[in-house]
């Protein structure tokens, strides 16, 4: 075998050494979803969104909590930047209807951050939070678009699973600009919330768990309605 072969097979073997690394980097930052989902019924349709609990299991919890406590129904979307993100308002102060004892205790936890490989790209997850790196509470971006700077930088817990259309009405809405924000011009709101198991057993079980849900949702709505105003 003459040396410029020896070279060529020697460069050859590098580059699919190059390409195993690239792929199995690639595969690394695509994690399984659990099986839960939640979702979101907004003025502008539903969102859906499954968790990654094992990249930010104590963020997964802490929002997966909130979620069942109710804490974001009538919340609202506070910033809609087309192709960067939509982000969900700190439930403290983003919810038109006040929040019990409990729901103020979770939703005052600060959560560590769980920073990973996982890629800011359409449709991610990832939460919101002031320059502590473990400042992250309860409001979160659903990503639009690309957005590499955010890499490493903000905890990824999950990801969109249904509604994209949804997201995009969003990015329809008109907004304006409020210092480092865009923020749109009418309220998006979060009416209610529910979650279900994509491991239950039957469909018709699910739909019983929903419908549950749902009434449970509509009824602390209407509890905190006639709080507020009887």
């Amino acid at each position: 075998m003459c040396s410029s072969e020896r070279v060529s097979i020697a460069i050859a073997v590098a580059c699919m050494g190059l390409l195993c690394s690239a792929i199995n980097g690639a595969i690394a930052t695509v994690p399984e979803l659990g099986s839960t989902r939640v979702v979101f019924q907004t003025n502008y349709g539903d969102i859906e969104f499954g968790f990654y609990p094992s990249v930010a299991p104590k963020t997964v919890e802490h929002i997966f909590k909130l979620v069942r406590l109710g804490c974001y129904n009538t919340n609202h979307f506070f910033r809609v930047d087309k192709g960067f993100v939509a982000q969900v308002a700190d439930v403290t102060g983003g919810r038109t209807a006040p929040m019990n004892e409990v729901q103020k205790l979770e939703a005052g936890k600060t959560i560590v951050g769980e920073f990973s490989d996982v890629k800011h790209v359409r449709g991610i997850l990832s939460m919101g939070r002031y320059s502590d790196p473990d400042s992250a509470q309860s409001s979160f971006s659903i990503l639009l678009g690309e957005a590499p700077h955010l890499d490493g930088e903000y905890a990824i817990f999950g990801k969109v699973t249904k509604g994209d259309e949804t997201l995009r009405k969003l990015e329809q809405v008109p907004t304006r600009k409020e210092g480092i924000f865009v923020m749109p011009t009418e309220r998006i709101t979060i009416f209610s919330t529910y979650y279900y198991d994509t491991e239950a057993e039957t469909c018709e079980e699910d739909r019983l768990i929903l419908k549950r849900r749902l009434a449970a949702s509509a009824v602390e709505i209407e509890k905190q309605r006639m709080k507020c105003f009887i």
